[in-house]
């Protein structure tokens, strides 16, 4: 499964945690035991959907927030790298210095290209989930079973484990980023999982923003398109 459509689906779950409400998605994502009805569960449900509607819940959508708040308006990975062109298109205008190359967005990139920029964006929406310190042993211990039981890929079950278990190290996400197109993505994408109210988070998104030298103006611009409406 790509990463691109694994995160496109966290972002759909946020919908129906907005809509439905966060107890309700995670009763639709309880399997039964293995046999006939866990099979009709998956077919009827989608591989897809229960693996980012899982993630969308274990990682930190509690009470309808976080990707729940900004589904709506980043809807996917396509939309959040419009988002993030168009922010940086606006912002390059203020200033008033021309227009210079950022880079390619996600939707323009393809293969290992295209591979690599969403293990990217999901590491930093993976980093931004622990920023409120919620994701602790236990809670990872269920997000190992619940990614073994969807069957989820060994490498993508592995690269969450990993990052799950890794120390947060902005400067070390940041330098994955190697242009503003990156850049303004990665801050997106960590945007979608973080309660902007929690002082935790706020502080994790500005350091973030530090990190990849991101100009205040830019950062603001990205903020205000990303919680629009």
């Amino acid at each position: 499964m790509a990463i691109t459509d694994v995160i496109d689906q966290m972002f759909a779950a946020g919908k129906d945690l907005a809509a439905r409400g966060e107890g309700l998605v995670q009763r639709q994502l309880d399997l039964p035991p293995p046999g006939p009805e866990r099979d009709r569960a998956l077919q009827q449900l989608g591989i897809g959907a229960l693996a980012g509607g899982a993630l969308a819940v274990l990682l930190g959508t509690g009470a309808g927030r976080r990707v729940a708040g900004t589904a709506a308006t980043l809807g996917g990975v396509a939309a959040l790298g419009k988002i993030a062109a168009d922010a940086y298109a606006t912002w390059q205008a203020r200033q008033g210095a021309g227009e210079a190359a950022a880079g390619a967005p996600i939707v323009a990139l393809d293969g290992e290209a295209a591979e690599q920029r969403g293990r990217l964006l999901l590491r930093a929406m993976l980093a931004a989930a622990r920023a409120d310190g919620h994701i602790d042993s236990a809670e990872r211990a269920r997000i190992q079973r619940l990614t073994m039981q969807l069957g989820l890929d060994d490498e993508l079950r592995l690269m969450i484990d990993a990052e799950l278990a890794r120390p947060l190290d902005l400067a070390e996400l940041a330098a994955g980023a190697g242009d503003p197109a990156a850049a303004t993505e990665v801050y997106l994408a960590s945007l979608a999982v973080i309660d902007l109210n929690h002082p935790d988070e706020r502080a994790h998104l500005d350091q973030l923003a530090a990190a990849l030298g991101l100009d205040p103006a830019l950062a603001a611009e990205l903020e205000a398109r990303a919680t629009a409406g």
